[in-house]
């Protein structure tokens, strides 16, 4: 009975390429990872990696030193360059110094073969948690001036005094306090139809800042930045 092939992985899954001229590796390698549920391609070649490259995005590449042409080292030298994709060195070597030359070029980690499968699994596992840690759970409030938002309710008040917004009012201050501090483009705050234009953008953000800034004319928390959007600041 053969062995049932690896279910296909989510797309959002970290994509793989595996670069190393032994076909029978390559194939053990794309098997293998495919069934730890990640995307996989594969090179033969540095070429060939490198038209990859240029094509598609890579979350990690596992690339073998010995290759025939230009060797790993040459090529992870030369897309270090270039590139910031992690990379995990393969090679049939175990000596210090090899090690020390990858890690020097730029490589993230080193294996030497043979290695374990499950080895290889938890390198690219660590390797991919170090270069896309999770991301900050969104605040469940934020401050500005006398005020707090909450984010999830929605809700604005100074102090003991709740503040009234409108839908649309709450809807622009939840896509500002998720981006404080950076700019908003008014398109990102136009809503989902409602607000079709940029001057009814402005008019909504006016009408905000008449609740929250001590002189609309002149705001200091909802500030515009010309020609883009507008801006929160988180003043206290």
């Amino acid at each position: 009975m053969t062995a049932a092939a690896p279910a296909k992985p989510a797309d959002d899954a970290p994509h793989l390429l595996v670069v190393d001229d032994d076909r029978r590796i390559r194939a053990l390698l794309l098997r293998f990872l495919l069934g730890e549920g990640y995307r996989v391609s594969t090179a033969d070649t540095a070429a060939d990696a490198r038209a990859k490259l240029e094509g598609l995005r890579f979350d990690l590449l596992i690339l073998d030193v010995m290759m025939p042409g230009e060797n790993g080292f040459d090529f992870a030298r030369a897309l270090r360059a270039s590139s910031a994709v992690p990379i995990l060195m393969l090679t049939a070597r175990d000596e210090k110094e090899s090690r020390i030359r990858g890690l020097e070029i730029g490589a993230d980690d080193y294996l030497a073969k043979p290695f374990e499968p499950r080895e290889l699994s938890l390198r690219v596992a660590n390797i991919l948690k170090r270069s896309h840690p999770p991301r900050a759970a969104p605040a469940q409030s934020v401050r500005f001036g006398p005020f707090v938002f909450h984010v999830a309710s929605g809700e604005l008040r100074r102090g003991d005094e709740s503040i009234r917004l409108t839908e649309r009012e709450c809807e622009m201050l939840r896509v500002l306090v998720a981006n404080v501090g950076e700019t908003v483009a008014r398109q990102a705050l136009a809503g989902n139809g409602e607000a079709v234009s940029e001057r009814t953008v402005d008019v909504q953000v006016n009408r905000l800042r008449r609740k929250i800034e001590n002189d609309p004319a002149n705001p200091l928390i909802v500030q515009t930045v010309r020609g883009v959007g507008y801006r929160l600041v988180p003043i206290m």
